[in-house]
């Protein structure tokens, strides 16, 4: 295994990291909501009075940031090395676990673990668990 040291930006995810924990922390703080990406946007899916505003005003950031990064920094080059099916799929397995699973990564990993929460600490695990194991088998046995 080798890494790419000119792809190695740990001040990057540091600051980006620390800007995370800081919008979840006072999405918390200020509104007593977990920034869950999944159960942000399934609350636009099934609005309530009074609770689509700071939900639009939290997807609308999620879009427009890399927007305004690529004004400003220009954005990298992307290569996606799947299939059509595969990126369906992919999305379908990944939105099925999101609900049987009771929130994402984000929810979880981010706020749950941030939290304490056994449930969290039981999900965030299976997720790692689920990436490990399909890197394996992409890369050993099927690549």
């Amino acid at each position: 295994m080798t890494i790419a040291w000119n792809l190695f930006t740990p001040w990057g995810a540091l600051i980006g990291g620390a800007l995370i924990g800081l919008s979840a922390a006072l999405l918390l703080l200020f509104n007593g909501r977990i920034a869950g990406i999944a159960g942000i946007a399934g609350g636009l899916l099934r609005p309530r009075a009074g609770d689509i505003g700071w939900r639009l005003a939290f997807v609308g950031g999620l879009v427009a940031a890399p927007l305004v990064y690529g004004l400003v920094a220009g954005l990298p080059a992307v290569q996606i090395d799947a299939g059509s099916g595969t990126l369906i799929a992919a999305g379908l397995l990944v939105g099925f676990g999101t609900r049987y699973g009771s929130g994402c990564t984000s929810g979880h990993g981010v706020c749950g673990l941030s939290r304490l929460s056994p449930r969290s600490m039981v999900a965030t695990g299976a997720f790692m668990a689920a990436g490990f194991i399909t890197v394996y088998f992409a890369r050993h046995v099927f690549g």
